[in-house]
């Protein structure tokens, strides 16, 4: 193989990511090269920039590795190119450029039918995190952040030590595991029904205990239906935040970008109605039981549901709710602080209240 330049390899990419009507050609191109190769992104930008080879990006690669296992197992030690013959390490670098670029172009051939890059890469970054996730989970979003930022703002305003917080609809495990991480004395209890999901979850859970040992046990994954009044019934009462990012896209509205509609699983999507306000409704009814007095919901929504949803909440046991906005000015979020009433569940759509 004759040794190509990046810029080249991504012209090529972009084209066909650019054909297949994907929105972010080079961005994602470059991204994905990154992830082949075992480079940085910025190590992408800059080969190509200065017209390097795809040799000298696994050669830069390779030098952060060989950097990073010196810096880790503390000892001295020279790189593997001072003490290879050249020729000999020439050959080796064409030999891991070919590798990487079969990888790409097996990538970029998967994006191409508009897969999810997440998918591709096999992770997704969600605020200090960086989630594995795969077909059967829904991929965290950036508005998500603003959820677990409202909620953490307010853990703080009250004073906290050990707060008790539950994550409704958990998917990959996001929010609580977020929680869990950026609140030292937390306790979080995670709720998912969807059985390819949870293995996700699991996943994240096992590698969030490895990078942060002081939390072990301090989170409790479980198999259930967040809407159902049995589910983690113990916690009634008790619970200061539930977070939650329901399914509650209006199943009027199916989404038009391909990676949404064709990729994102169903079950996480959907709210349950015309309106995609079934399921949200009955997270608000089952977040008034777990909340002890005072505690506070925050929920994800759809930008058309704010006013629904805080009229829902009023109705069934929260004193005081808004709809605040995301980073991008949109109404994106319900924030709900639970009164000084017990709502009791006999069933969805059943209640009552007791004065305390």
């Amino acid at each position: 193989m004759t040794d190509v330049t990046v810029h080249e390899v991504l012209r090529k990419a972009a084209s066909t990511l650019r054909e297949a009507g994907v929105p972010t050609p080079e961005h994602d191109a470059a991204l994905l090269l990154a992830e082949a190769s075992g480079a940085t992104l910025g190590d992408i930008r800059k080969a190509e920039l200065l017209g390097e080879s795809l040799t000298y990006v696994v050669s830069t690669a390779e030098s952060h590795t060989a950097k990073a296992d010196l810096q880790s197992s503390g000892m001295l030690a020279l790189a593997a190119s001072e003490i290879e013959d050249v020729s000999v390490q020439k050959e080796r670098l064409l030999r891991l450029s070919v590798q990487a670029l079969d990888k790409f172009s097996s990538m970029i051939t998967r994006r191409a039918t508009r897969e999810p890059l997440q998918y591709i890469v096999g992770h997704a970054p969600f605020r200090y995190l960086d989630l594995q996730v795969g077909p059967g989970v829904f991929i965290p979003r950036q508005e998500t952040e603003t959820v677990v930022q409202a909620g953490l703002d307010w853990l703080e305003s009250q004073q906290i030590v050990h707060p008790r917080v539950v994550d409704l609809c958990a998917g990959s495990g996001a929010i609580g595991l977020a929680v869990l991480t950026e609140v030292p004395g937390s306790e979080v209890w995670a709720v998912e029904y969807s059985q390819q999901a949870l293995l996700w979850t699991e996943r994240n859970h096992k590698k969030v205990e490895i990078d942060y040992p002081q939390r072990v046990g301090a989170y409790h994954l479980i198999h259930g239906d967040a809407t159902d009044s049995a589910t983690v019934k113990e916690l009634d009462g008790t619970v200061d935040l539930v977070i939650s990012n329901p399914p509650y896209v209006p199943e009027s509205e199916v989404p038009e970008q391909l990676e949404v509609r064709d990729f994102d699983p169903d079950m996480a999507l959907y709210g349950g109605s015309a309106d995609g306000l079934v399921i949200p409704q009955r997270i608000i009814v089952r977040a008034a039981s777990l909340l002890r007095d005072g505690g506070l919901l925050v929920m994800e929504h759809d930008i058309s549901q704010g006013s629904a949803l805080v009229a829902h909440a009023i109705e069934y046991g929260f004193e005081e709710a808004r709809t605040e906005l995301d980073w991008t000015g949109r109404p994106r979020f319900l924030v709900a602080q639970r009164s000084r009433r017990y709502l009791s569940m006999d069933c969805i759509g059943a209640h009552k209240y007791t004065e305390v």
